[in-house]
């Protein structure tokens, strides 16, 4: 088996109409300048705990959770619209493999996205698949922690927190 791979593209069947609680709140995160954040998301214990710690980073303004999922595969949406247009997307992956992080390539601008390997942050769990194999308290703390560490990175980056103030995190 390869262990790595060519580019690829996917052929994705299209959908009418869009999630009307997800337009209210990018169309919300657009108008107070809101940066979005995503995730990689999943069983896999890293990607809880990217999940998890990019939830973290969302409730500090001037930072909002995004969808990833509306944001890739409802590309007529207010969510697609919001990340593809931000100055700054914060791309949260749980490992190396950066699956949601290359699709953000694709769709944002890749010179606005901030990829973040949260496993590099926290450093456990690399023999470790499955969410439940590691308790929700643990999982909790090890998210909390690796949020805070986002977060300092984040500051250092000269990121106008104080600036960007307008009730928008969530």
């Amino acid at each position: 088996m390869s262990q790595s791979s060519e580019d690829f593209s996917l052929a994705i069947e299209g959908i009418t109409g869009s999630c009307t609680a997800g337009e209210k709140w990018a169309e919300e995160r657009i108008a107070c300048k809101a940066i979005p954040v995503l995730s990689c998301e999943g069983p896999c214990i890293r990607g809880d705990i990217a999940r998890l710690a990019a939830n973290e980073v969302a409730k500090s303004e001037p930072y909002a959770r995004a969808c990833y999922a509306e944001t890739a595969l409802v590309p007529h949406s207010t969510m697609a619209r919001w990340v593809r247009e931000a100055d700054k997307v914060i791309m949260i992956d749980g490992c190396f493999l950066r699956c949601v992080g290359r699709l953000m390539g694709s769709i944002a601008n890749p010179e606005a996205v901030v990829q973040i390997d949260a496993l590099k942050l926290h450093k456990k769990y690399s023999k470790v698949f499955h969410m439940d194999d590691v308790p929700e308290p643990e999982r909790k703390e090890t998210a909390q922690l690796t949020a805070e560490q986002i977060l300092v990175m984040l500051h250092s980056e000269n990121t106008k927190v104080a600036d960007s103030s307008c009730g928008c995190s969530a």
